[in-house]
């Protein structure tokens, strides 16, 4: 597990941490069952809060991505190539919708939007 952040970024630390999180969990690199650092450890090794860290652990476990088990610590959740999916959709729907609004906001069409996406991508 490699996490690192940026100071510098406009993102919260403890949103860097989540997205990276589940990054490695959707490409394979974090197993099910997995038993992920303590929040002491992660908070050390990266110089922040417990706080921070205990934050992007309780969104993980929210979303269905990690579980706890009372004294032995936060493990990946067994997730299905179906539960996956749905929650690679369920992500990318919540950010384009901020992303769209955006784009909406700036007067561009649908049209123009999917044009910029077919260039870009």
């Amino acid at each position: 597990m490699d996490i690192i952040i940026s100071n510098t970024s406009l993102e919260p630390i403890y949103q860097q941490v989540y997205n990276q999180i589940i990054a490695e969990i959707f490409n394979g690199e974090l197993p099910a069952d997995f038993c992920l650092p303590s929040i002491r450890v992660i908070a050390r090794e990266l110089n922040v809060s417990v706080i921070t860290i205990k934050k992007a652990w309780d969104n993980l476990e929210l979303n269905g991505f990690i579980y706890t088990i009372a004294g032995k610590g936060c493990f990946v959740s067994n997730l299905t190539t179906k539960n996956l999916d749905d929650k690679r959709i369920k992500l990318a729907k919540e950010f384009l919708g901020v992303e769209l609004n955006y784009l909406k906001n700036l007067g561009l069409t649908k049209n123009e939007v999917k044009e910029l996406i077919d260039k870009m991508y």
